[in-house]
């Protein structure tokens, strides 16, 4: 995008190939994935962050293709060929709608077996962002945790990485939902909404050991969690500072450059444990009509665009 705006601000420009650093690796994208914070970037919420305001701005998060050049000192099993996955940082005219992309070596592993480009491309942030969250939490086996928003790709690995981890799930969902969160794994479905809290008491009158907050829903799903427990929060949100709630704000770019907890993911997608879910997929020249669909709601599953 060369300013900010609706989906038609998104089109295909031709940028300078980047260059290849210490402990970098480039990437021959075949895939990228779609997601909210693509969106708030090109219509400008997120305008006052730096690395927004340099144009042409290049969106995206996640990506997936083939390894192409690895540079000097980088210390990984990874070789040139490989098909590999990425969590990016966007900045500028780097990000990850784009073909050719340098990362550091630590952001990229290779893709589940049996997968496509495609789909792979769906697990590395929201998959990393969940593995933070339950990390922040620090719940033990037996203990319950609340998700909201759990339909959704990040609700969704929460779930997953929780009940393998041996955690019990009380999850919201809307009634045409209920079935896919209970897929998931969820142990108990109560319907979303403003007084999620209030349905979750019902089951758990203590209230939950610990709450992924995948809805941000904030203050209003606060009551749900015992005094004391703890909160995964994915906008920044930090709490009403009320009733020893330990909450935690959760940033992707902590574990940006994990490359062994992203292929830590990766085992997990090979063993059954996590669903990575592809609803769509459309080339690059149609990224704006990918991010009408995003916007407009109800889409289960990533879009993906396509080169």
């Amino acid at each position: 995008m060369t300013e900010f705006g609706g989906p038609e601000a998104l089109h295909v420009v031709d940028v300078p190939d980047e260059p290849l650093g210490p402990g970098q690796v480039r990437l021959r994208v075949t895939a990228a994935t779609v997601n909210p914070t693509d969106t708030y970037v090109r219509n400008g919420v997120y305008a006052q962050r730096d690395e927004v305001e340099r144009f042409p701005y290049v969106p995206g998060m996640d990506a997936a293709g083939e390894l192409v050049e690895i540079g000097p000192d980088v210390d990984s099993d990874l070789q040139v060929g490989d098909r590999v996955m990425a969590i990016v940082l966007p900045s500028g005219s780097h990000g990850g709608y784009r073909e050719d992309l340098v990362l550091p070596s630590g952001s990229v592993a290779r893709v589940p077996k049996g997968t496509s480009d495609a789909e792979a491309s769906t697990l590395p942030m929201n998959g990393l962002t969940a593995r933070l969250a339950l990390d922040l939490m620090a719940l033990e086996p037996g203990q319950v945790l609340a998700v909201t928003g759990a339909a959704g790709a990040f609700g969704g690995y929460v779930i997953q990485l929780a009940r393998h981890a041996g955690l019990t799930v009380v999850a919201d969902a809307a009634e045409a939902d209920e079935q896919l969160v209970r897929d998931l794994g969820a142990d108990v479905v109560v319907r979303r909404g403003d007084d999620v809290a209030d349905r979750i008491r019902e089951r758990y009158p203590d209230g939950v050991d610990g709450l992924a907050d995948g809805a941000v829903q904030n203050e209003l799903v606060l009551p749900a969690v015992r005094d004391g427990g703890t909160v995964a929060t994915v906008r920044g949100y930090a709490g009403d500072g009320q009733r020893g709630l330990r909450v935690h704000p959760v940033g992707v770019r902590t574990y940006a450059e994990e490359a062994g907890t992203l292929d830590g993911l990766r085992q997990l997608v090979e063993e059954g444990v996590l669903t990575l879910r592809l609803a769509r997929t459309l080339p690059a020249e149609e990224a704006a009509e990918a991010h009408r669909l995003l916007e407009r709601g109800g889409v289960r599953g990533r879009l993906v665009i396509t080169f």
